[in-house]
């Protein structure tokens, strides 16, 4: 079975608003760190928080890629394995938006499931998450704002066979942030999470081979009868269009959206 690490993808340079004018960059002034940075989804969150203001601290484990991005959004790079507490601890903490969307997949039933990839995920997609937030919350309570926002999963609101550890953590994600939601309100920090269905990424493109063996059907059919069987529309989501809903999240137009989960799924939590 293969373990994959967040991927290095591509994404559109331009997510965010495209209006001129102060609203165009409204996070001027203001800092964020993205974990998983590096690549697909984090690279475009990065992007998307770059070009409304915000001075963006790419952290990935991915020394060269977190570099190149950084260059990119004018940012900093801070390379860290989020499996090692230690590491987090060298992260910037006087940060006001935090992003979580670090993260590693392993496809395989239960009973067959490493214990060590289980207890690996959960230590970068809960432990890590928990840690950042624990570390950047007494910033954000002193200014009185602050913006958390969680890439969790259609898999923190669905199950799927073969993701046990994946699935576990995107549900822990879900409580964490919700939390943090009801901890925050009284010192103006707002915690969500954005839940997107099979996102056009690398960590995605290499399941296929995993799901394909797990499920017994050929490959050329994982994406029809797999990822996107249980999907309205047709179609993976780009992460430019996840990493908008991110940039919504922490604008002043959703200073009152807290504890919220986020579908970005195509109708698959319709059903």
């Amino acid at each position: 079975m293969n373990t994959t690490r967040t991927p290095e993808g591509d994404a559109a340079r331009h997510v965010g608003p495209s209006a001129s004018g102060p609203t165009a960059r409204f996070l001027a002034g203001r800092t964020a760190l993205v974990t998983g940075a590096a690549g697909g989804i984090g690279r475009a969150c990065a992007v998307a928080l770059a070009d409304a203001g915000a001075h963006v601290y790419v952290v990935d484990v991915a020394k060269k890629a977190a570099d190149q991005v950084a260059q990119e959004t004018g940012g900093t790079a801070c390379v860290s394995d989020l499996s090692d507490p230690s590491a987090i601890d060298l992260l910037p903490s006087a940060v006001d938006i935090v992003v979580n969307n670090a993260g590693l997949q392993h496809v395989a039933p239960l009973h067959e499931f490493p214990p060590d990839r289980f207890a690996l995920i959960q230590k970068v997609m809960v432990e890590a998450p928990f840690r950042i937030i624990r570390r950047t919350l007494p910033h954000m309570y002193a200014q009185g704002w602050g913006r958390i926002v969680n890439l969790s999963s259609v898999h923190g609101l669905r199950a799927s066979a073969f993701k046990g550890a994946y699935v576990a953590a995107k549900h822990a994600m879900e409580g964490l942030s919700k939390v943090a939601a009801l901890e925050g309100a009284p010192h103006g920090v707002t915690s969500n999470c954005v839940n997107p269905g099979y996102v056009r990424t690398p960590m995605v493109e290499a399941q296929v081979a995993d799901q394909a063996r797990s499920h017994g059907i050929a490959e050329s059919e994982v994406l029809e009868k797999i990822m996107l069987e249980r999907s309205a529309i047709k179609r993976l989501i780009e992460p430019a269009e996840v990493a908008a809903a991110v940039l919504w999240l922490c604008s002043e137009n959703a200073g009152f959206v807290t504890g919220a989960s986020l579908p970005l799924d195509g109708g698959w939590t319709a059903h």
